[in-house]
């Protein structure tokens, strides 16, 4: 899809030092339109008559406070029989809403498959690091090369020319 350029303001203090003060540069960059694959939009939870929702005492690290308060949050989904059972964070209302995200996430997964948000994301995601990956070693591969030229031979001309004898009188002169 076809994104139209942004612009990108830009603000900087530069100290003037013949006027002691700072002085405010901006600086005004626009780039030019890209072909972008659009993110899928996020997907909305299901209505509150399709799970139900339940409050659990938490487990695990945390202690007394996770341990003693009913803040986890397990839904199950009625018409897939799906379950999920959310405890990142100490509150049950951020753990509910976290609950609702995840199960519209599975949920689309379910539904469109690869074309999912998750399913993007995470297809981007492995691209990036495959990228990575073969940068990375592309870079040892070259340093490899560099290295075991180096052991060959010296290439650098300046090296051979100090192992003679005439460069040793030469250099001896000009001390």
């Amino acid at each position: 899809m076809l994104q139209e350029g942004f612009r990108i303001l830009r603000r900087s203090l530069v100290f003037d030092h013949a006027l002691t003060k700072y002085i405010t540069k901006c600086s005004i960059t626009t780039t030019s339109a890209k072909w972008v694959k659009k993110m899928p939009d996020r997907p909305k939870p299901p209505p509150e008559d399709e799970f139900t929702e339940v409050f659990l005492h938490g487990s695990g690290p945390g202690g007394q406070k996770i341990n003693k308060t009913s803040s986890a949050v397990q839904l199950k989904h009625l018409p897939t029989g799906l379950v999920l059972k959310v405890q990142e964070h100490r509150s049950r209302t951020q753990n509910r809403k976290l609950a609702r995200q995840m199960l519209a996430d599975r949920l689309d997964v379910m539904e469109r498959g690869s074309e999912s948000r998750v399913a993007v994301k995470g297809e981007v995601k492995r691209k990036k690091k495959s990228s990575a990956t073969k940068k990375s070693k592309r870079k040892y591969r070259r340093l490899e090369e560099e290295k075991s030229g180096e052991l060959e031979g010296p290439e650098d001309d300046d090296l051979v020319e100090e192992d003679t004898p005439e460069a040793a009188k030469g250099s001896e002169g000009r001390q």
